[in-house]
């Protein structure tokens, strides 16, 4: 196979995977959690090597799992006890067993291939020529397996437990009065964000994981309110991130893991920027057109209270506006026909007060 379409098709399949998951971590407010169960899963993929002496993918995804649910239950733990909040339980947590890892690799597997650089960067350039072997004979890049799984799964736990995770994720007080267990299922997406973790570990790096895991979903979120739209956003805004972030390696000639995510750290800002709904440019734009509204409705109120017309110089001294705003917000009013030109200023319409009526009347029945 192509080694460019392999490393390809595994960045996909990683950025597709930890997007399913990284939805509702994000939804759940567990973004920090995320990035502490990536580093806290280390001495799990020690022990587990150690134990077995090699490095074969079921026996370290099943010692990073046992850590992930670890970590979860010591910050649940800590935060119970109410001298702790969650985000000084996760300081406390995975900086520990993160140094675990990093004391057993150092004591114990310094002279294998299991270091620092392979658990926090990853190498996704070399997954094209790290082969699985079944009975002596290759099925291919070992990476597109391992990680090939670990989004099936993801996707079986995500569509099985659909309306679980919705409803948990939600409202935990109604999910527990409907008998969903909030409780287990925030252990079962635990567990599933420690195996995305460490499936992805040995191609991509730690890195790379927690960028995928939380800025395509946080990407997805600004531009929708459906959870299922979210969860197809943030997986194709992950695949995008993977695609071309390569190309960006490529033309850079720099860190692949790197360059895709920048890629998404930029997908994320365009919709931080350009979101219909809840980007900056938006609520600039909003914020814009409430102002016109209320300056518009002030001078149609102070034109009802006099009949005779009223000097522009007076009404700037009045609203202490520039001469530009009162000239664009009376401009806009004329040509609507709600108030006229007269000398020596302008004066309200019988449009305008109708106009001016009507608005009365959508304020008060808003109020009701």
């Amino acid at each position: 196979m192509n080694p460019t379409l392999v490393v390809l098709l595994v960045a996909s399949l990683v950025a597709a995977s930890c997007a399913l998951v990284g939805v509702f971590i994000v939804l759940r407010k567990m973004a920090l959690l995320g990035d502490a169960i990536s580093h806290a899963v280390l001495p799990g993929i020690v022990i587990a090597f150690l134990l077995t002496g090699e490095r074969s993918p079921l026996p370290m995804i099943l010692g990073a799992a046992t850590l992930g649910v670890v970590t979860v239950f010591l910050v649940e733990l800590f935060n119970r006890t109410r001298r702790l909040k969650e985000d000084a339980s996760i300081g406390v947590v995975f900086p520990a067993l993160f140094s675990l890892g990093v004391i057993l690799i150092s004591r114990y597997a310094s002279q294998v291939d299991l270091d620092l650089d392979c658990v926090l960067y990853g190498e996704i350039a070399y997954t094209p020529w790290d082969l699985l072997f079944v009975g002596g004979n290759s099925i291919g890049p070992k990476a597109l397996w391992v990680n090939g799984g670990v989004l099936l799964v993801n996707l079986l736990f995500v569509g099985f437990f659909y309306k679980e995770l919705k409803v948990t994720t939600f409202d935990s007080g109604l999910a527990a009065a409907l008998g969903f267990a909030p409780a287990l299922m925030h252990y079962l997406l635990m567990t599933t964000v420690s195996i995305t973790v460490v499936g992805a570990f040995e191609s991509v790096g730690a890195i790379l994981v927690v960028a995928m895991l939380v800025v395509p979903p946080a990407t997805a979120y600004l531009l929708t309110d459906r959870l299922a739209a979210m969860l197809g956003l943030a997986v194709g805004f992950g695949i995008v991130s993977a695609l071309g972030g390569y190309g960006m390696a490529r033309w850079l000639d720099a860190s692949i893991a790197g360059s895709m995510a920048c890629i998404a750290g930029l997908v994320f800002l365009l919709a931080f920027f350009l979101s219909p709904r809840h980007g900056l440019l938006a609520r600039a734009m909003d914020h814009r057109r409430l102002e016109s509204a209320m300056s518009e409705q002030l001078l149609l109120l102070h034109l009802s209270e006099r009949g005779d017309p009223i000097p522009l110089a007076g009404l700037s001294q009045r609203f202490s506006w520039h001469r530009r705003r009162l000239d664009s917000v009376v401009g806009r009013l004329v040509q609507r026909g709600w108030i006229a030109r007269k000398s020596p200023g302008i004066l309200l319409t019988a449009a305008g007060e109708a106009a001016l009526q009507s608005i009365g009347g959508e304020v008060l029945r808003h109020r009701q």
